[in-house]
Order: C-alpha cells, then structure tokens, then sequence
C-alpha cells in the first residue's frame, strides 16, 4: 500500500488518492470534498488539497460552488445526452473524412491502440483504458485533415471521459464489445469505406450512452 512519502509532493499524493477513489466509484457524483476533512484524513495540510482539487478541477472531475467549496461533478441527464449528441455529430463528420483521406501509419497506429486497449481491458486498468479508448478516436478526427474538427473532438472526448468515469460500468463483463466496435470501424477505415465508416462509428457511440449508468 502506498504512503504519502512514496509520492514527490503531499499534492501528488492527495491528488493519487481522490483518483482512485472517483475511478474506483468509492465517491459519487455530486458529492462534497471539503478541504478541512480530506486534509485530517490524508494527513496533510490544506494547501496540498486545494492543488488536487485544483487539479481535478481542470480534467473536469470536480466543481467549485460557490459558498460550498469543492463537489465531485454532477452532470445532468440532458447535459449528458447533449454531449453525446454533439460527439455523434463531430464523430461522423471525423469519420467520413478519414475514410478518404488516411494514411498507412494512421492506420498502424489504429492498431496498436487496440491492442493496448485490450491489455488494459485485460488488466482491469480503468484509467489507462479510458485513455486508449479516447486516443482511439481522436487519431480517426486527426486523420480526417480538419484541425478545426480534431480540436472540437477532442473537447467534447474529456467531457465524455468524465460521465464514462461517473457513470459507466466497465467491467461487469469478460468480453468487452467496444474492441470489436473498433475493429470494425478500423476495417471500413482500412477499406476507404465512408458510408460504412459512419455507421459503424454512429452505432458504436450510441452504445456508449446506452452503457452509461444512473446517468
């Protein structure tokens, strides 16, 4: 078990330690983080925990409410099905583009991202998870030639990243149906298919909402 010396700061520490208790669904959301009392049960001042709150708070994790301190996020249902909408939207437009336009090394780094994404599905490795499965998609969006496009998509990707976190329960099953999603989408890129391409992607980010719980 780590201790508080194992880590370079008592910040890093802090920070570690709200991770894995958001990851592991030990806090729920829309639950308060008061300084005070997360400081007497980590053991260090306030000041390191303001920073990993600080810090959660750029990944978009944890609010700031005024008057009230610091809360785990607590998106509502309409915010999250209008980000989704929004990524269904920037995803298929991504993926049609990309489907005329990639490049041989794209597509190598398709694959090796799926590979990785099954060693961390593997190890029940949420975190390094969750950040292949995003790479995945935000190498079709950079592959569509669209900077404008790769940028928006990558935005509307970390506000997803958060309700997956939140909400989404990963590994209540052996197998795991968005590898073969991506596989999928993968050969109809591979094929310069962007008909195909665009269904398979639309389908594959429908499931992903669908997948979300208490959301």
């Amino acid at each position: 078990m780590r201790t508080q010396q194992d880590f370079s700061t008592a910040s890093e520490y802090v920070y570690r330690e709200l991770r894995k208790r958001i990851f592991g669904k030990k806090l729920r959301a829309g639950q308060r983080l008061p300084e005070a009392s997360l400081a007497r049960e980590l053991e260090v001042s306030r000041t390191p925990v303001r920073e990993a709150l600080r810090r959660l708070a750029n990944e978009g994790l944890v609010d700031f409410i005024p008057n009230l301190g610091a809360r785990l996020v607590f998106p509502t249902p309409g915010e999250v099905q209008d980000a989704y909408e929004l990524r269904e939207y920037l995803e298929c437009l991504a993926v049609k583009k990309a489907a005329k336009l990639i490049r041989p090394p794209d597509l190598y780094r398709l694959e090796e991202n799926i590979l990785e994404e099954e060693q961390a599905f593997a190890e029940r490795h949420l975190d390094e998870y969750l950040r292949v499965n995003m790479a995945f998609h935000g190498i079709i969006a950079e592959a569509s030639g669209n900077r404008m496009l790769a940028e928006f998509v990558g935005n509307v990707l970390s506000r997803i990243y958060v309700y997956m976190v939140l909400f989404e329960s990963f590994f209540d099953f052996d197998s795991n149906p968005s590898l073969d999603e991506h596989r999928q989408i993968l050969s109809a890129l591979r094929h310069n298919d962007p008909d195909l391409a665009e269904k398979l992607i639309c389908t594959h980010v429908d499931l992903s909402r669908k997948a979300l719980k208490n959301s």
